[in-house]
């Protein structure tokens, strides 16, 4: 690890990480957070924090070959049409850098979720890609 940026920052650090624990009062269904959270850490790269995904998804009851096809969601028979867009939006975000017009995925994703959904997916995907810009920055 580069520097220990709870140590350097620990009271900024326990509201951000108060934030992500409060994603759980959100109406995101548990277990499609955690594979949202999974399939963000895999675009950007983050060991720590797949593997921290990986095992949330387990635990909440995952079947390993969902987790195993997660990267292939889009040609994988195992995702529902909700997950599928969920999935669509996380990267839409996540991929922002890229020159994208996310018109679809949006249109998708209020299909098939709720206003409030739509926001709590927003911070499930903004927060898990902080988490893997500070665990990859910092080498965690």
């Amino acid at each position: 690890m580069r520097i220990d940026y709870a140590k350097i920052e620990p009271e900024l650090t326990s509201r951000f990480r108060q934030l992500t624990r409060d994603l759980a009062h959100t109406a995101i269904d548990h277990s499609l957070r955690a594979l949202v959270e999974l399939r963000v850490s895999q675009i950007n790269g983050c060991t720590y924090c797949i593997q921290l995904h990986q095992g949330e998804a387990q635990k909440l009851g995952e079947a390993q070959a969902r987790i195993e096809q997660l990267a292939e969601w889009r040609s994988s028979a195992l995702f529902t049409p909700r997950e599928q867009a969920a999935l669509a939006w996380a990267e839409a975000l996540t991929y922002k850098a890229t020159v994208h017009d996310d018109a679809q995925e949006y249109a998708c994703l209020t299909t098939l979720f709720s206003d409030e959904e739509i926001v709590a997916l927003g911070f499930v995907v903004s927060l898990a890609n902080f988490w893997n810009r500070m665990a990859g920055g910092f080498r965690k």
